[in-house]
């Protein structure tokens, strides 16, 4: 198989897929690049649900992030250096021949795919003008924890990449914050119409009322999706007559917000070409923010979803079934192989510190998954760190992107009344 790219304008790419028994096929998709030193990185960003290929960074030499058939042997790319490339003030010209071959690792690379859903939104954003609304994002923090300072600017960097705004509320005096000043702040954003997304960083301080606090967060700007009212919609399987069938393949069409990770957990899924529908999922753990909603997107997806957790019986034997395996339990390395199905998919949300004497930090990230076991038996892994961790901010600007386009829409539609 050859794919041949010819790239005739920064915003569009076209593709050719040759195969000696079949006609030429002919693919559409979006182009985001950026300068890295003296390279350029291709963001191929899928615009069809039909085609295999979905995200990669295209570097001369090197490729990685390919989207694969959903077949039991997956192709990876292998890059050509460029045959030609001219440049000028209006236009930019490149032919890059790229080979299939049978790939040498089973990672689901997180972070390349949530570049891929990130330059999408980019996309989208840039034909706004200057006078244009744009999505917006509020994020509260209390407190001086480091890990919720750095997640925070890391939020914020996101949205000014992808041409979003972002206002930061920050409490540093835990000892004088109080719930009605918390309180106060999201009502004033409720009723801002330049927010679209309110965010409050957890955890909260122990004096104050974390379920009160996301409460007061109106559902459609919950871009956390934490709100009762989010949940409850989440776990509507809309079986009863009556009731709107929602397409559970198109995210961007779901009229309320779904938590990130488990988002993130079913993005990854997708762009990797594994199909969930008559699929055997086990789902390690049931917490609220993960465990259940992850199932119940799966679910959703009509995959066969079991929950194990520290009560349930062989759970070695209950996982073994699997043809998905999700862990988010929170335990270092709780998944040997043993416990996974030859050519399965494992989503592995944990991030656990284990020691590591000599090294710098002292520790190291691991998941809830024996990685370095796993990945002799899995079809697909994600690795820890830069698998699920990635995907989480992703989901979350496209959460505050859907707020935005349904505020934006209902009112256009108030103005033509």
């Amino acid at each position: 198989l050859t794919v041949i790219i010819h790239h005739r304008e920064r915003t569009s790419l076209s593709i050719q897929l040759h195969h000696s028994h079949c006609q030429p096929y002919q693919f559409n998709f979006m182009l985001s690049y950026r300068s890295l030193t003296s390279s350029i990185i291709f963001v191929l960003v899928h615009s069809s649900t039909s085609i295999s290929l979905s995200s990669a960074f295209l570097i001369p030499d090197a490729a990685a992030a390919a989207r694969p058939p959903p077949s039991s042997s997956s192709p990876s790319l292998s890059v050509s250096p460029a045959h030609s490339t001219r440049n000028s003030h209006h236009n930019q010209r490149t032919s890059t021949q790229l080979t299939m071959s049978t790939p040498t690792g089973k990672d689901i690379d997180g972070k390349s795919i949530a570049a891929a859903v990130r330059a999408e939104l980019t996309e989208k954003l840039s034909t706004l003008t200057s006078d244009d609304s744009r999505p917006g994002l509020a994020v509260m923090l209390v407190g001086v924890r480091k890990d919720s300072q750095t997640y925070v600017r890391m939020k914020q960097k996101a949205c000014a990449d992808c041409g979003m705004l972002s206002f930061l509320q920050k409490y540093e005096d835990v000892d004088s914050v109080t719930e009605e000043m918390l309180l106060a702040k999201i009502g004033e954003w409720n009723d801002d119409p330049k927010v679209h997304g309110i965010l409050v960083q957890l955890p909260l301080p122990p004096k104050i009322d974390e379920a009160k606090i996301l409460e007061a967060v109106r559902p459609e700007k919950d871009v956390d999706g934490l709100h009762p009212d989010n949940t409850a919609r989440l776990f509507n399987t809309a079986t009863h007559a009556g009731n709107a069938k929602l397409n559970w393949r198109d995210f961007t069409s779901i009229p309320f917000h779904i938590p990130c990770t488990p988002q993130g957990c079913i993005e990854l899924i997708d762009r990797i070409g594994v199909e969930m529908e008559g699929a055997n999922a086990v789902v390690i753990g049931r917490s609220n923010l993960v465990g259940l909603p992850v199932a119940m997107l799966l679910c959703h997806r009509n995959a066969t979803v079991t929950i194990v957790h520290s009560r349930t019986r062989n759970i070695e034997e209950v996982v073994k079934r699997a043809d998905i395996v999700v862990a988010a339990v929170g335990r270092a390395h709780m998944v040997p192989k043993s416990w996974l199905k030859e050519g399965c998919t494992v989503i592995d949300v944990g991030i656990n510190s284990v020691d590591a004497p000599g090294t710098k930090r002292g520790y190291r990230l691991v998941g809830d998954v024996d990685y370095e076991e796993a990945k002799e038996v899995a079809g697909w892994i994600t690795p820890v760190p830069g698998g699920v961790g990635p995907m989480t901010i992703a989901m979350l600007l496209r959460n505050t992107w859907n707020s935005w386009r349904r505020a934006t829409a209902v009112d256009a539609d108030a103005a033509k009344e």
